[in-house]
């Protein structure tokens, strides 16, 4: 499991490229504005290692056996989900913030079930390509964004209906490769404090987890 002096350390490592009311931050991690709530991040770090908190901030990996963070942890019971819950409450009380892990895992959990039930009724491969990622995500301890808002447009219209089909995230193009999608992503900020990005596909059930950088190299944000 990663320190919350690793977890900063992290993101000093990144090529951030941030831009705040129309200017550049050459410092994203120690800015003034932006620092708060990393610390609400780091706090999901620092209080996994603290003794008082352990039971709650940590679990046993159904994946690998090892002790990871219970911010990448696969539910197995209603005891997970109630600490979970409890988890969350401690992390409001020590915060009182936003701390940025929640959608990231319930997205994890989302798409594990989802991908299971593909593979068993349509043959697919989904599921183990998945848990093979989720496993490195929980060695590295890494904080995921889960992109799911979007900027809607006709809201009483489906996405492939909008008259500007960038407002959902879509395929435009499948090859050898895989696939390429086009489209927008709201309320993302978070982005400047983690390192993976689980984005939802609107057109279709299909999910794609990137790098941060890789989907949004500038981000511009005129007001909070």
């Amino acid at each position: 499991m990663k320190t919350a002096k690793e977890y900063e350390e992290s993101l000093r490592n990144l090529k951030m490229n941030v831009y705040m009311f129309g200017q550049k931050v050459e410092n994203p991690v120690d800015h003034p504005v932006i620092r708060p709530s990393m610390n609400s991040v780091a706090k999901t770090y620092e209080l996994a290692f603290d003794p008082r908190y352990e039971e709650l901030m940590t679990a046993t990996s159904s994946l690998t056996g090892k002790k990871i963070n219970r911010f990448t942890h696969l539910h197995q019971s209603a005891e997970d989900l109630v600490k979970k819950v409890k988890m969350q409450r401690l992390m409001g009380q020590k915060t009182a913030s936003c701390f940025q892990r929640c959608v990231g895992l319930d997205a994890f959990n989302a798409v594990d079930s989802t991908t299971f039930e593909m593979d068993r009724d349509l043959g697919t491969q989904y599921h183990q390509r998945f848990r093979d990622y989720l496993r490195y995500v929980q060695e590295e301890d890494l904080t995921v964004d889960g992109a799911m808002t979007d900027p809607k447009g006709d809201r009483g219209l489906r996405p492939f209906q909008q008259a500007d089909p960038d407002l959902f995230m879509r395929v435009v193009e499948k090859n050898a490769d895989g696939i390429v999608v086009r489209g927008a992503k709201c309320h993302q900020t978070g982005k400047k404090k983690l390192a993976r990005v689980l984005v939802g596909i609107d057109d279709c059930a299909r999910a794609m987890a990137i790098h941060r950088t890789t989907l949004m190299r500038k981000m511009k944000r005129y007001g909070l």
